[in-house]
């Protein structure tokens, strides 16, 4: 006789793998529950994506007029004002919170419980010590900033992501310690709005190098000093915190901020209970249906260590609920293609790709071949009058298949959307270049680097 459930389906987190999840098994005509520990909506609307684009727009308004270049347009910028465009920047995410997360909840008809859930054995997941009858439980509950192993660094007061964008007084200086995007877009924002900012460790390490260079040489222009070395130990003297480096360079800053990547937000869960495993990072290991080690519990976003972008925490999110109602074997799971996956850092300009980077495709066994444009041939970028730019093309050898493309740029973040397009269809960079582009568009940047492979010139109708 089959059990009764209170609910189909518990999810841990209100994020956007926990919406699309419960979205998905709605639209299917189950029951849905949502357990939030913290505040609704999870990473991305709260102390993610919306909060940090937000304030490195207004950044970017600000140093867009110091860095003007129409000498006919006079432009100038005043000091900023954090207060201000923090209490900005907090009422738009209420005001998201609620259109996008609370009124959806509402419109769909799913139940979003306010409490901290903890497994007690494998079949049953607690709320604050109440047991939740559910026939499948999906774990949704997001990662955190991960504090690195660096000494005297729990005895200071410093900064994350999340803490950095609730000040509201500009620091006059400030250490990142990491390179990486999170790193890259607060050294920004901060240099941006007035502050000192050094960034301590590798840039963009993933990156293709033609375009690292160029976001070196930018944050340069920007007043950022890069120390591309890994941080030893930190110490407070006086009213300021030195940060030291493996080699022994010394940085002092008013604050330092630690950007080194993110932790998956498992604690109180009591995962071993559940016979939910994880891996040597802390991520839950699920398979390519989203299923954890134990069969009726799946996990997707970023507790699951995929890669941290909202919109792929939907797409695991929605194939979770999915599989979690697939009753027929010879249906089969719903999975995630990665294929031309896009990435974008908000950095000014911003630094995005597509697919694979070279090294990459090398280490996938491919036999590469590659084409680099900068942008002082990219029409869009001479009207800008901005061309500290490039793109560059990854191709299989042989078939000229594009596997990877990466740009740095104005807007280049636009161009992704094609490239994405161009990989799944496994497009080839002769189709590329012979393809309808609008002229004077970044995305044209993609017909000209392809042309580049046969021999073309990389001109437009009329330059």
């Amino acid at each position: 006789m089959e059990t009764d459930f209170e609910f189909d389906l518990a999810v841990v987190g209100s994020g956007g793998a926990a919406m699309a999840a419960a979205i998905t098994a709605r639209q299917a005509g189950k029951t849905v529950l949502l357990i939030e520990r913290g505040t609704l909506g999870g990473t991305c609307v709260n102390v993610g994506c919306v909060p940090s684009k937000t304030l490195l727009a207004a950044a970017g308004t600000r140093n867009a007029a110091l860095a003007n270049p129409f000498p006919g347009v006079p432009t100038s910028a005043q000091e900023a004002d954090l207060g201000s465009l923090v209490s900005q920047k907090d009422q738009l995410i209420d005001q998201l919170r609620g259109a996008k997360y609370a009124d959806v909840a509402k419109a769909y008809g799913f139940e979003i419980r306010s409490g901290e859930a903890s497994f007690s054995d494998a079949e049953t997941l607690g709320v604050d010590g109440k047991a939740v009858s559910a026939r499948s439980f999906i774990i949704a509950a997001g990662a955190e900033p991960a504090v690195p192993n660096v000494a005297g660094l729990t005895d200071v007061d410093y900064l994350t992501s999340t803490t950095a964008m609730e000040l509201t007084r500009l620091p006059r200086s400030m250490a990142v310690i990491g390179g990486g995007y999170v790193g890259i877009e607060q050294a920004q924002l901060f240099a941006h709005l007035g502050t000192k900012v050094t960034i301590i460790g590798r840039i963009a390490p993933s990156a293709e190098p033609e375009m690292i260079a160029v976001l070196r040489s930018v944050m340069e222009q920007d007043g950022i000093t890069m120390i591309e070395e890994h941080a030893a130990s930190v110490t407070l003297k006086d009213d300021q915190t030195l940060v030291s480096t493996e080699s022994g360079q010394s940085v002092s800053a008013e604050k330092v901020l630690v950007a080194t990547g993110r932790t998956a937000r498992t604690n109180g869960l009591n995962l071993p209970a559940a016979g939910v495993d994880t891996d040597e990072r802390g991520f839950i290991l699920v398979d390519d249906s989203q299923r954890t080690t134990n069969p009726r519990v799946f996990a997707a976003g970023d507790i699951t260590g995929a890669p941290q972008y909202v919109y792929v925490a939907a797409a695991t999110g929605k194939a979770a609920a999915a599989n979690a109602f697939r009753n027929n074997p010879r249906v089969p799971a719903t999975r995630i293609d990665y294929t031309g996956l896009p990435a974008v850092i908000f950095s000014r300009p911003q630094l995005a790709a597509a697919g694979l980077t070279e090294a990459e495709g090398l280490a996938a066994g491919y036999q590469c071949e590659c084409r680099v444009m900068s942008f002082d041939d990219l029409p869009r970028a001479l009207v800008n009058q901005d061309t500290r730019g490039a793109i560059k093309m990854v191709a299989e050898a042989g078939t000229g298949k594009v596997i990877g493309v990466s740009a740095i740029g104005v807007h280049a973040g636009e161009i992704m959307l094609p490239a994405t397009y161009a990989i799944k269809a496994g497009m080839t960079t002769r189709q590329i270049a012979d393809t309808w582009a609008p002229y004077l568009t970044m995305s044209e940047s993609l017909r000209l680097v392809a042309g580049i492979f046969h021999n073309e010139m990389p001109t437009s109708c009329c330059a």
